[in-house]
């Protein structure tokens, strides 16, 4: 199985935060979520593959050769979409794409226009007088009209109705039938990821808990339900947070078959979502900080 991004040892350093020796493969022909709270690195993270913004040490593959040498080729190969607007807000939409196509060496004229009828994007109207959500439209039109190999996606579902939302999951859930096209989507809305993604990386405080397919997760994690008379020191310790209120408790245990054996008969054991295994990862290492 081949890697379309290959990071190692990968470390940036800012003021207030520090991203810790990533190392990482996301592997070619899949969807790759990439999940963690406000914070947690997943832009910084992004630019850095993205060449935005460069680390002090470490180093970055994509499509098999190292960035720094291959830069403009690898580019060509990429499709970017963020929630941070990066066109020019001067121009019009039908302009800026005018900017954009010749930078593409595949770039496909009637798949924008295809792309153009299908989000609505009025060609005469100015960028700045877009909508957030009518912007992350015009990102993605871009990003898929010229044979990107590779979509890196930021937050693409920010500002988007629910209706198009699960229109651009659809979409992208067609884009990756193609098994040489792949796809790395950081969000914080995780009930996206459980509808696409292969492979889920969760980054919290500027390390990597896991990066694991997404069905072993389910496999791995157990969320167990029940009356606050089942916990005592020991029972403590198989969790990895526990959230409790006056009647009862609700946590999470990182070894299903160790909770199992202890709740099976005795508590509501449930296979956890992406979410509930992010909120009490998250809760529990700011219980041991």
């Amino acid at each position: 199985m081949s890697e379309v991004i290959k990071l190692e040892g990968l470390c940036k350093s800012y003021s207030h935060f520090e991203l810790r020796n990533i190392t990482l493969g996301i592997n070619e022909g899949y969807i790759t979520g990439l999940i963690g709270p406000n914070g947690a690195g997943k832009t910084s993270l992004i630019k850095m593959i993205m060449g935005m913004v460069y680390p002090d040490r470490g180093g970055i593959q994509l499509f098999g050769q190292n960035r720094p040498l291959h830069q403009a080729a690898d580019k060509d190969r990429i499709g970017y979409v963020s929630d941070e607007n990066i066109y020019y807000e001067h121009l019009k939409v039908k302009d800026m794409k005018r900017v954009i196509a010749p930078f593409y060496s595949r770039w496909d004229e009637n798949t924008y226009l295809k792309y153009q009828e299908l989000f609505k994007l009025p060609p005469g109207k100015k960028i700045r007088d877009l909508s957030k959500g009518m912007k992350i439209k015009f990102s993605l039109a871009i990003a898929l009209s010229h044979g990107a190999d590779l979509l890196i996606m930021d937050e693409p579902t920010s500002g988007l109705d629910p209706v198009f939302r699960r229109e651009l999951l659809e979409l992208l859930s067609e884009h990756i039938q193609d098994e040489k096209k792949s796809i790395l989507f950081s969000t914080h809305n995780t009930t996206d990821l459980d509808r696409i993604a292969d492979y889920i990386v969760f980054l919290n405080d500027g390390r990597i808990v896991f990066n694991e397919m997404k069905e072993t997760l389910a496999e791995q994690y157990l969320l167990v339900k029940g009356g606050k008379e089942l916990l005592d020191q020991d029972v403590r310790r198989l969790f990895l947070h526990i959230r409790e209120s006056g009647v009862g408790f609700e946590g999470l245990i990182g070894n299903r078959t160790e909770g199992e054996r202890y709740f099976k008969n005795a508590a509501i054991c449930e296979t956890p979502t992406l979410e509930e295994i992010m909120y009490f990862t998250v809760k529990g290492s700011e219980a041991h900080v």
